[in-house]
């Protein structure tokens, strides 16, 4: 009848409804179980199984890590140590640099579970405990030797590790010692200069 909703029309509206809805919720569930598989965990994984301890500028840090996780990863998004910068993400421009058990290392090419009984250092672990620079820190301040400092802490932690090994080097031995790492502004005389000052500094005893 006129003015009269058909029935059979209302039932075919609710159908299609719940059809998007059903796939919807298949499609997210769906979603979910992809993204913690490529992520190296499964949707039940106990977060006990992943929870471990690392030593991180001098302290102990209990952090819940995934099998896949890198250690850049972990020191960003995890320690909130983003002085750790991630560029390429795959081990070719340095500016994930960090110290494990004072050897340079690229963070976001090394497994976070991989480091649990060694010694890491970041950028933010060089300073004294009244805010005094590392000499190297300190070089670089004192000769301006970066432009948009992108790279710079990854540079340091290089240049720092090198210094450990060969604390009086030349500028050419320098230069091969951070090699690794890459600056996009390409000011790589001034970076030099201000690491031979860092170094200097460090001859003269100011180390911390």
């Amino acid at each position: 009848m006129t003015g009269e909703k058909s029935p059979t029309a209302v039932s075919r509206r609710t159908f299609i409804k719940g059809v998007i809805a059903g796939g919807a919720a298949v499609a997210s569930a769906n979603y979910l179980f992809r993204a913690s598989t490529l992520l190296g965990q499964t949707p039940v994984a106990a977060v006990s199984e992943r929870l471990i301890a690392i030593t991180v500028n001098g302290q102990q840090r209990r952090v819940d890590v995934m099998k896949q996780e890198t250690l850049a990863w972990t020191l960003r998004y995890k320690l909130g140590l983003t002085g750790t910068k991630l560029g390429c993400d795959r081990a070719e421009c340095g500016s994930c640099t960090v110290l494990v058990d004072d050897v340079p290392h690229y963070s976001c090419s090394m497994l976070t579970h991989t480091v649990r009984n060694k010694k890491i250092l970041t950028v933010e672990g060089l300073a004294a405990a009244d805010g005094t620079l590392h000499p190297v820190q300190q070089g670089i301040i004192d000769e301006q030797g970066f432009q948009c400092a992108f790279c710079m802490s990854g540079f340091i932690m290089s240049a720092v590790g090198f210094l450990k090994a060969n604390p009086n080097p030349t500028r050419a031995e320098l230069a091969h010692g951070v090699s690794g790492n890459l600056c996009r502004c390409q000011d790589y005389d001034k970076i030099l200069t201000s690491l031979m000052r860092g170094a200097e500094n460090m001859r003269r005893g100011t180390s911390v």
